[in-house]
């Protein structure tokens, strides 16, 4: 059966709810932590340590193996674009693997209690390689360790579930999050002249990456005392949707009353921010995410009525995903994989700086990431 998703402007939710999706494919490998039986030695190599960039990320066809396996994308939360995309990311590299005989796909819709099942029931379903995104932290690892124990390769990616990578679960796959949440934050506040308030945004309550974000925007902000993060105790929670965002940043707008610069670690949930200062007849304030299609094309429409307004993105780098898939195939295959586990990011939209200017795409959908490895004809294809 086709993993089939709907999709519209801002946030959508996957078609079938709590559901688990078989997908049959043409395309890779074999099965058994760091290490195990197939095409390869008996043991492998997989680090989980090192640091690189994108060009890093080897092809999948190293890692595809010959024997057939079974590989999961388990989600914590399907429910927005960037997760879309990320799952079409997993989807397409899986399609080069022929023996990769079938895929399947949980969504916990940000249950944590779910998620728990959800991996459980892919342990009971002799699935080979688990990638996931842990939405709930902690709480999963117990979850995760037993996964391991059963001979799963768990290659969790960008939320972490704490615990020790090659001992816990294979490979734990991200960018440096800190430095993530520090230079968007650097840029802001020098965007915002070093003075006045500041707002960071995160996803959903609790969340490992968010909080890792936010870190690096309290390191940026105690560097410059002119500057006030007005949320102490952590990220503000959207959901990562574009309707909670625009809600969230009204109430903030009526508590706080002058907000003068924002950074965000969703750029698709910013949009819905962006319309509650218009909506409260505010001035919008410096702005920095990572990318999305319709976050750069509204800075377009508004930059020259909104003097302040600028924005600096990153990439959402849905392309990490590959990397898991990468070192889980790997395991599952006894083939080294020495590849980074940490990625470094960069600023690559900066509407401060003319050889950065924000990439606005009108033929593609608002929800379009442009930095996620996915060819324009995919992205459309994805949004229809």
């Amino acid at each position: 059966m086709n993993i089939s998703m709907k999709s519209r402007k801002g946030v959508t939710a996957i078609a079938a709810i709590a559901m688990v999706s078989a997908l049959a494919l043409t395309g890779c490998s074999s099965g058994s932590l760091s290490g195990g039986t197939g095409s390869g030695s008996s043991t492998a190599k997989i680090t989980t340590d090192g640091v690189g960039v994108q060009s890093d990320i080897g092809s999948i066809t190293k890692y595809c193996g010959t024997k057939p396996l079974t590989v999961a994308l388990a989600d914590g939360f399907g429910g927005n674009s960037w997760r879309k995309i990320t799952k079409q990311v997993f989807l397409e590299d899986v399609k080069k693997c022929k023996n990769i005989k079938k895929v399947l796909y949980t969504d916990a819709q940000g249950d944590t209690q779910k998620a728990i099942s959800d991996i459980n029931s892919l342990v009971a379903q002799k699935v080979d390689v688990i990638v996931t995104f842990v939405d709930g932290g902690q709480a999963l690892l117990p979850t995760i360790k037993k996964a391991t124990a059963a001979g799963v390769k768990v290659v969790p990616f960008v939320g972490s579930p704490g615990g020790v990578p090659g001992k816990d679960y294979t490979a734990f796959v991200a960018e440096d999050i800190r430095t993530y949440g520090q230079n968007l934050a650097d840029w802001t506040i020098k965007t915002m002249g070093g003075k006045g308030n500041l707002v960071m945004l995160g996803g959903i309550a609790g969340n490992s990456y968010s909080q890792g974000v936010y870190d690096g925007v309290v390191a940026a902000a105690k560097k410059n005392p002119g500057i006030t993060l007005l949320n102490t105790d952590g990220p503000v929670a959207t959901d990562w949707e574009p309707g909670k965002t625009q809600q969230v940043v009204a109430g903030l707008i009526t508590k706080y009353g002058k907000i003068d610069g924002i950074v965000s670690d969703y750029g698709g949930g910013s949009v819905g921010g962006i319309r509650a200062f218009l909506a409260a007849n505010q001035p919008i304030p410096p702005w920095s995410a990572n990318d999305s299609n319709q976050f750069s094309c509204l800075w377009y429409q508004y930059k020259d009525t909104e003097p302040k307004y600028q924005i600096a993105t990153e990439s959402s780098r849905n392309w990490i995903v590959q990397e898991a898939l990468n070192k889980g195939l790997a395991a599952a295959n006894g083939i080294d994989n020495t590849e980074p586990s940490t990625f470094n990011l960069q600023i690559i939209e900066d509407s401060t700086d003319s050889s950065k200017q924000p990439n606005c795409q009108k033929a593609l959908p608002d929800d379009a990431i442009l930095s996620s490895g996915l060819t324009v004809q995919q992205l459309s294809d994805l949004f229809k």
